[in-house]
């Protein structure tokens, strides 16, 4: 039996209230956490962080379609499918918008020579990120099992556990380069920043992101 079958009305309302309680502090996590990426990846000139200022942007777009979704099942207990199908192909086509950026610019980053500034303020945000998106991607899986593996829900667990990826990544990079002085560790973290969001641009434009990261 499906766990969400045996859940009471008021049970899966709580629940679907929770999941977009997360999807709301997402978006606001995020574009705090965005904005300082990219301004002090411009200031610094760290592409990688600029990379991740802007993946930040699209976790953001897509825990707002969550939302939408979440509350539109409050109000009238279904969405429009065909809405989100679109929705989700735009956020696909952000994705792969950022892997080229980041790319592009990792290439030029190397090619050229240029030596990045350390950012204690960088550090510190992305040492941030590694705490909160874990407990956050955790409890947003919970809420989905509990409504008997809710794709919608899974999904954006999925989405932030991948942000916890980027920010590992990018916290690496950064991290080594401040403590052995190699400029092409900057642009390496980018690489990976532009990995990601392929996969997760391509599973996006299949509707598939709750197999994104595994279980």
């Amino acid at each position: 039996m499906n766990a969400a079958d045996t859940l009471t009305a008021a049970e899966t309302e709580r629940l679907t209230r929770r999941g977009l309680r997360l999807a709301w502090f997402t978006v606001a996590y995020n574009v705090v956490e965005g904005a300082v990426a990219v301004t002090v990846g411009l200031l610094a000139g760290l592409v990688s962080m600029v990379g991740f200022g802007v993946d930040s942007g699209i976790e953001s777009a897509s825990a707002v379609l969550v939302g939408l979704r979440l509350a539109a099942r409050l109000r009238h207990g279904h969405a429009d499918e065909a809405k989100e199908r679109r929705a989700l192909r735009a956020v696909a086509l952000t994705f792969f918008v950022l892997a080229g950026y980041v790319t592009v610019e990792g290439i030029r980053s190397l090619v050229s020579g240029e030596t990045p500034d350390t950012s204690t303020v960088a550090l510190v945000l992305l040492a941030t990120s590694v705490v909160v998106m874990p407990l956050l991607a955790r409890a947003k899986r919970r809420v989905g099992e509990q409504l008997g593996g809710d794709p919608l829900i899974l999904a954006d667990a999925a989405e932030t556990r991948i942000c916890v990826l980027l920010s590992v990544s990018t916290l690496v990079g950064l991290g080594l380069y401040s403590l052995v002085g190699w400029t092409w560790l900057d642009p390496v973290a980018g690489f990976v920043i532009a990995v990601f969001a392929v996969m997760e641009g391509r599973e996006a434009w299949e509707g598939e992101l709750e197999d994104g990261c595994g279980h």
